[in-house]
C-alpha cells in the first residue's frame, strides 16, 4: 500500500483570475456511471458559483466498490497526491485514515457548523478520539421494506416493531423469500454488525484500542443470535438461490421480482423500483430479539480533507457549502441519498422522493441507527469476519466463537487474511 501504484499526483490548481480549482474525489451516485451527471456534481457546480469566484469544484469518479474507492484515496494519500481537497468516504474508513493522520483536522471554528442539526449517528461516524474528523454530508441507514399483501396474509402488524424470527416465519408460511446482501463484501458486514447491535451486543467492545489490545465480541449471546438468523435464513433456503453471491443490486431484483417479499435495503430502493408501487412498505430494520430495539445499518458518506491537501481551508469551506441545509434537500431528493440534516426532512421535494410516510421512516431510523465499530482496524476485522461467515449455509452456533479466534489472531500477527 506505501506504493503509489502508478496513480498520478494531480495538484489542485490555480487560474490566472486567483479562482483556485478544488478536486473532489466522489463515489458514484446510484444510478449515475457518468460523474457530470450525478448529484454531487449538481452540488459542485452549485457550491463554485456560490463561492463568489474563491474556488471551482470538480469532480473525479471513484470506483464503485466502498473497498476500492478505500484503496484509492489510501494510496493516492501516501504518495503525497495534493489533489485530495475533498473525499466522499465511507465513515467506516474515515477513522481508519484520521488514526493514521492523512486528514486535515477540522477547524474549530466550523465544527458547530458541521455537528448543527445533523443525526445523532451521522455524529457519532464522523468522530474519532472524542472529535470530529470529517462533515458528516448523508447518512445512510436500511429499512425493512415489505409488500403488504403478503405481510398482511402473513398476519404481520407493521404498524408495529417486528422481529427477524417474524419475518423468517411469513416468507415460510407465504412462500416467498428475503433479500439480504451476503456477499464477500463490506455489505455482509454492515448485516452482521446489524445483527450483533440488534441484540445488544458490539463486534468490537473498545475499539480506540491498538491492534494487540483490541477486543472483540462476537463470541457473546448476541454473536450467537446473529449467527442464528443467517444460519435460518440461508439453510432454509429464504435468502434465494444465491445467497453467498447477493449484494444490495441481486436483493433489490429479488424484490422486484416478486420472489422476496422482505427486503433489507437503503433508500434509494423506492426510486429504483419500477411499475405500481402500490404493494410497497416501509419500516424499521428488524429487531434482532424481541424486545430489544432494532439497531439499524448506518453508512452514507462523509467529506473528508486530505492531509495532502494545499486548500484545506477552501475544502473546508466547501464542505460546509455542500452540506447546508439547501443543498442537503436537493440532493436527497434528486440522489435519493438521505441528508445527515434533519430539517432536510421537512423539504417538499424530499417528501415527494420519499411519499406515504417513508421519508419521516428514514429519520426515524436514523436516530437509532448503529455505525460499524470506529476502529483503525475495521478493514481486516471486516474481511475476516466475511470470510468465516461464508459462505451463509455454514455459518452455525460456533461460527462467532469461531471468527472471534480469527480476527484476534489476524489483528495479533499470527494469522492472514
Amino acid at each position: 500500500m506505501l506504493a503509489s501504484g502508478g496513480l498520478a499526483a494531480c495538484g489542485s490548481s490555480g487560474s490566472s483570475s486567483g479562482k483556485q480549482t478544488l478536486t473532489w474525489y466522489i463515489n458514484p451516485d446510484v444510478g449515475n456511471t457518468d460523474a457530470s451527471k450525478g448529484g454531487q456534481a449538481s452540488l459542485a457546480l452549485a457550491c463554485s458559483k456560490a463561492s463568489g469566484g474563491k474556488y471551482d469544484i470538480k469532480v473525479q469518479l471513484l470506483p464503485n466498490s466502498a473497498d476500492d474507492q478505500r484503496t484509492q484515496l489510501l494510496r493516492r494519500l501516501i504518495s503525497g497526491d495534493s489533489s485530495m481537497d475533498l473525499m466522499s468516504m465511507d465513515p467506516a474508513y474515515v477513522t481508519q485514515f484520521a488514526s493514521a493522520k492523512l486528514l486535515a483536522p477540522v477547524p474549530a471554528d466550523m465544527v458547530s457548523n458541521f455537528e448543527d442539526d445533523r443525526v445523532p449517528s451521522a455524529i457519532k461516524g464522523a468522530t474519532f478520539g472524542g472529535k470530529l474528523i470529517a462533515a458528516p454530508f448523508w447518512a445512510n441507514t436500511q429499512l425493512l421494506w415489505y409488500r403488504k399483501s403478503v405481510a398482511q396474509a402473513a398476519g404481520l402488524d407493521m404498524s408495529k416493531p417486528v422481529t427477524w424470527a417474524q419475518i423468517i416465519a411469513a416468507a415460510k408460511k407465504e412462500k416467498k423469500e428475503i433479500g439480504v446482501q451476503a456477499k464477500l463484501y463490506e455489505g455482509y458486514s454492515v448485516w452482521i454488525n446489524a445483527l450483533v447491535a440488534g441484540g445488544g451486543g458490539s463486534i468490537v467492545k473498545n475499539p480506540s484500542a491498538t491492534a494487540d489490545d483490541t477486543k472483540l465480541g462476537l463470541n457473546t449471546p448476541a454473536g450467537k443470535d446473529a449467527a442464528s438468523i443467517i444460519s435460518q435464513i440461508a439453510k432454509s433456503g429464504l435468502g434465494g438461490p444465491a445467497m453467498g453471491s447477493s449484494d444490495e443490486t441481486a436483493a433489490l431484483n429479488l424484490f422486484q421480482s416478486g420472489a422476496a417479499a422482505f427486503l433489507v435495503n437503503w433508500p434509494y430502493t423506492y426510486a429504483a423500483l419500477t411499475g405500481n408501487k402500490s404493494d410497497i412498505g416501509a419500516t424499521i430494520y428488524p429487531r434482532t430479539v424481541d424486545g430489544k430495539s432494532a439497531a439499524p445499518p448506518f453508512g452514507g458518506i462523509d467529506l473528508a480533507v486530505g492531509k495532502t491537501s494545499k486548500h484545506t481551508d477552501l475544502a473546508y469551506d466547501a464542505a460546509a457549502c455542500i452540506t447546508d441545509e439547501t443543498n442537503q434537500a436537493s440532493y436527497m431528493a434528486k440522489a435519493g441519498n438521505p441528508a445527515s440534516r434533519k430539517a432536510a426532512f421537512s423539504d417538499a421535494a424530499v417528501k415527494k422522493a420519499f411519499p406515504n410516510g417513508i421519508a419521516a421512516t428514514i429519520l426515524e431510523s436514523l436516530g437509532t441507527a448503529a455505525p460499524r465499530p470506529l476502529s483503525p482496524y475495521w478493514a481486516d476485522i471486516s474481511t475476516g469476519l466475511q470470510q468465516q461467515f461464508s459462505p451463509p449455509s455454514s455459518v452455525n452456533a460456533n461460527t462467532p466463537k469461531k471468527a472471534q479466534t480469527f480476527i484476534s489472531n489476524v489483528l495479533k500477527g499470527k494469522a492472514l487474511l
